[in-house]
């Protein structure tokens, strides 16, 4: 059983932390933002521009 001042364990945990808040986090903003604007546009190719 690991102890929890173990510092290897928190070398894992500062590692793991670091990547998911400087590497996933805006790596999925893109990817959110992108996929939403390529919905948007395909539908306008379907449906036409946005009139009033």
């Amino acid at each position: 059983m690991a102890v929890a001042d173990d510092p290897q364990r928190k070398k894992e945990e500062l590692r793991s932390f670091l990547f998911l808040t400087a590497v996933m986090v805006p790596v999925l903003s893109v990817i959110i933002v992108a996929g939403y604007g390529f919905i948007v546009w395909m539908t306008q190719l379907v449906s036409g521009p946005p009139t009033h």
